[in-house]
């Protein structure tokens, strides 16, 4: 039996997992949306099936697949050690974007506050005239 590792190596699985793990779909849903022949989307729906990926459920005429989690936790611990490199940096990416929009808001405040003397002291000279 092939790895979680080697099962989600092939591009088009990937594919499908990513479609199935937003929702369930048929095998027709998957071959219209990724583009490729009935009999493609069945060979990997079957690899998927078989190294527990995915699983069929019957309904009415047709079948539809859902995601099964469970394999992925092979790749998941395999990736903890490797999260504190990535996690450092999206929580750097993420103070950088909290500090940009602060600036981004007090700039906007100080060209309104601006905007708002400026027309003060435009109205006062239409008065005084």
């Amino acid at each position: 039996m092939e790895s979680s590792f080697a099962i989600i190596a092939e591009p088009n699985r990937r594919a499908i997992l990513s479609l199935l793990a937003a929702s369930e779909r048929s095998v027709g849903e998957l071959e219209r949306e990724l583009g490729m022949p009935q009999t493609s989307v069945s060979k990997h729906l079957r690899v998927l099936r078989e190294a527990g990926f995915v699983e069929p459920r019957v309904e009415a005429q047709r079948r539809v697949y859902q995601i099964r989690p469970e394999p992925l936790r092979e790749v998941d611990a395999w990736l903890a050690p490797f999260r504190r490199f990535w996690e450092a940096r999206v929580d750097a990416l993420e103070r950088h974007l909290d500090r940009m929009a602060q600036a981004a808001k007090t700039s906007a405040q100080d060209s309104k506050d601006s905007k708002d003397n400026k027309d003060a002291k435009t109205s006062k000279k239409g008065r005084n005239r």
